[in-house]
């Protein structure tokens, strides 16, 4: 396992829940209704939180975090590959 910060490692499979999570890196971002920039915005959300990660369509991925749900770009959060498909 490798973590945001890029330290790698070994886990027993006890300590790994099947929720896949995703960590918000950068300055504040903005979560949004849909896939776009110029959808309006749900919430605001802070470096370093830990958000669930839901399917992604290209660039925006759906994720919830502190109760709201809506879309972050990849570039926004660490915690999947450049161009892999999640459903």
């Amino acid at each position: 396992m490798r973590d945001w910060q890029g330290t790698e490692g070994w886990l027993h499979k006890s300590m790994i829940s099947g929720r896949r999570t995703v960590i918000v890196i950068g300055e504040p971002r903005t979560l949004r209704r849909d896939g776009s920039g110029e959808s309006p915005a749900v919430a605001r959300v802070e470096s370093g939180v830990v958000a669930q990660l839901g399917a992604c369509k290209g660039e925006w991925c759906r994720v919830e975090a502190a109760g709201y749900e809506g879309w972050l770009r990849r570039a926004e959060f660490w915690g999947t590959y450049p161009g892999e498909a999640v459903e």
